[in-house]
């Protein structure tokens, strides 16, 4: 059940879900190897169901594993961007509290055969669902160069971009994880200061393989939407562009409807309907001492209220 695997921002964003009560329905949207997941059945009462959700089959079965011994758990196949559809599914129609991690599980960025990992040789996989979609060699041996650039500029904010674009081109065919790495280091005029050169190339072809920005898109507003008065959705994000788009729906939502000067309204009418409760939360020094892969990671935390 991979209990190497240590959830960041645990104690914090747990906290945050159990203050809204030990009953009724919640949802962990990124299941992982489940570190979340029992730190918050610990919390929740026996009249309480948790909905398990990953699109990682692996992560699928841990939870189903988990399921034969809690009741309360039901595990899902599927991504968070259909939680709207998946939800009605499970016989849910709102939810006190939700937990997004948007960050990889140990267990995934281990796995060379994944190739999640510039640090061990492995396929160019790099899909979340192996059953489905193009893996990353596959888009990378045939996409132009421009493609890639783009790709690579948008989601890895990487600036010899074009640089390393073409040189993957050249370099086609494209086979394994170290390949791609040494490819990538070879490309850039000056090391990365630290951080491995390859962490923003590898970042951003897995976003695009995987539609993570658009799936964390619907996720959110399918999350917010089935939230119930007084519940929480809490988002813990690893890199920057996740978090501008988490801060950026958690402020959408906790803002005042405009309207006109002088309309009138009745009182429920000019609220927010929601508020943020917390955010930026980051681990603390012990916490990223004790698990280095923490040490980016950003929580935040909103709550319905209308």
């Amino acid at each position: 059940m991979s209990a190497d695997h240590t959830p960041v921002l645990c104690r914090e964003a747990i906290g945050y879900l159990a203050a809204t009560g030990a009953g009724g329905n919640f949802v962990d949207a990124t299941f992982g190897r489940g570190g979340h997941c029992r730190a918050l059945l610990e919390r929740l009462g026996l009249g309480a169901r948790l909905l398990a959700l990953d699109r990682d089959q692996e992560a699928f079965k841990v939870a189903q594993a988990l399921a034969e011994q809690d009741a309360r758990l039901l595990p899902r196949h599927g991504r968070f961007g259909d939680i709207s559809a998946i939800l009605p599914d499970v016989g849910m129609t709102q939810v006190q509290g939700a937990l997004m991690d948007l960050g990889l599980s140990s267990a995934q960025l281990d796995d060379p055969q994944r190739g999640f990992s510039f640090r061990a040789e492995g396929p160019l996989d790099m899909r979340m669902d192996t059953c489905r979609g193009a893996t990353a060699g596959a888009w990378l041996n045939q996409a132009s160069a421009a493609e890639i650039a783009k790709v690579i500029r948008d989601y890895g904010e990487e600036r010899y971009a074009g640089r390393i674009s073409r040189a993957i081109c050249t370099a086609r065919p494209l086979s394994n994880t170290r390949q791609l790495a040494d490819l990538v280091t070879a490309s850039q005029p000056r090391p990365s200061r630290g951080k491995h050169g390859a962490t923003r190339v590898f970042q951003a072809v897995r976003i695009f393989v995987n539609d993570e920005l658009k799936e964390l898109q619907a996720g959110l507003q399918g999350l917010f939407d089935a939230l119930a008065v007084g519940g929480r959705l809490a988002v813990i994000a690893f890199h920057s562009l996740e978090d501008r788009i988490v801060k950026r729906f958690f402020r959408a939502c906790s803002a005042s409807p405009l309207v006109p000067r002088h309309v009138p309204l009745r009182a429920d009418e000019g609220r927010a309907p929601a508020r943020v409760v917390a955010g930026p939360v980051r681990p603390t020094a012990a916490e990223v001492e004790a698990n280095v892969r923490a040490r980016s990671a950003v929580l935040r935390v909103l709550e319905r209220i209308a």
